[in-house]
């Protein structure tokens, strides 16, 4: 990720002077869930780690706050975040069990192994989504917590080991939410339209940028009902559930992104990037009904 420039940071309204105190919620979390990291009481914006990885804050509400991927390979225990705000502070993070979901799916092989004629395309597809995620650190571009695009069962979750035909294995990035072709698909969050594609894997595809680091990704559209570079709100139709792309039925697929890491989407929709804490809630418990496992 790129580093915070020095201007964009004198620019955000600075917290009140005094003792400086540290936070992380929720208190515990999954490998692939994103925490929330804030600061109150620092004059200038803090720098810091959790596990090990750099944190990128901006300042909000007399704060500073900063969103915090976990990489799946984060050890289950406690992971520290340690913060320099005038002084040192530090606090630990519960990391659980993610106890992710294995699938053995037969399908047929070209969904398993692309034929040549269609490897060009797949690497334009891989420089579209370089570009589109190639954006300098900027402060939230929404007013609120995350949101579902669509209320549906889920047919896949994220952190899903998959074998395919027995033999070759993936993780899914993403959520799978169940729906008909042409059901309405909405934006989670308030942002900016950086990428309207129709890609061979994920068919035609939704990025849209938030700030704060943060990508939220809509596969397998029929159709798109955005244009790059439009600004949109949380709630706002950016397309309709399909089956384009490589998949054996209609739905969508939800990805986001946090600081170049992919995460579990649901971990974002349990806490408020605005606001100073996140309530403490047990991994899954904002799901939607249904846990059908069928292949996406």
């Amino acid at each position: 990720m790129r580093a915070v420039p020095a201007i964009l940071l004198a620019a955000l309204a600075a917290p009140p002077a005094g003792a400086a105190t540290l936070s992380v919620s929720p208190s515990s979390a999954r490998p692939g869930d994103v925490v929330l990291v804030s600061v109150e009481g620092a004059e200038v914006a803090p720098s810091g780690t959790l596990a090990g990885r750099t944190l990128a804050f901006w300042g909000a509400g007399g704060k500073w706050h900063a969103l915090a991927p976990l990489p799946l390979e984060t050890p289950v225990g406690t992971a520290s975040a340690e913060v320099l705000a005038g002084e040192p502070l530090a606090a630990g993070l519960e990391v659980v069990e993610p106890a992710f979901r294995s699938t053995t799916l037969s399908v047929p092989p070209r969904f398993v192994e692309p034929p040549p004629r269609a490897k060009r395309r797949i690497a334009a597809d891989r420089k579209a989504f370089k570009e589109a995620f190639d954006r300098p650190f900027e402060p939230p571009r929404f007013d609120g917590p995350f949101d579902w695009p669509r209320r549906a069962d889920s047919t896949g979750r994220f952190g899903d080991r998959r074998t395919f035909n027995g033999k070759q294995a993936s993780v899914h990035y993403g959520l799978d939410l169940d729906g008909p072709v042409g059901a309405p698909v909405l934006s989670s969050n308030g942002g900016t339209v950086v990428l309207t594609r129709d890609c061979y894997m994920s068919g035609r595809t939704v990025v849209l940028w938030h700030g704060a680091g943060v990508f939220s990704l809509y596969f397998h559209l029929s159709e798109i009902e955005v244009a790059a570079g439009q600004t949109v709100g949380r709630g706002d139709l950016v397309g309709r559930v399909g089956a384009t792309g490589r998949v054996t039925g209609p739905h969508l697929h939800w990805s986001v992104k946090v600081d170049g890491l992919y995460v579990d989407p649901e971990s974002i929709l349990r806490i408020d990037p605005t606001a100073a804490a996140a309530p403490e809630a047990a991994p899954g418990t904002d799901a939607p009904p249904g846990t059908d496992p069928g292949p996406r």
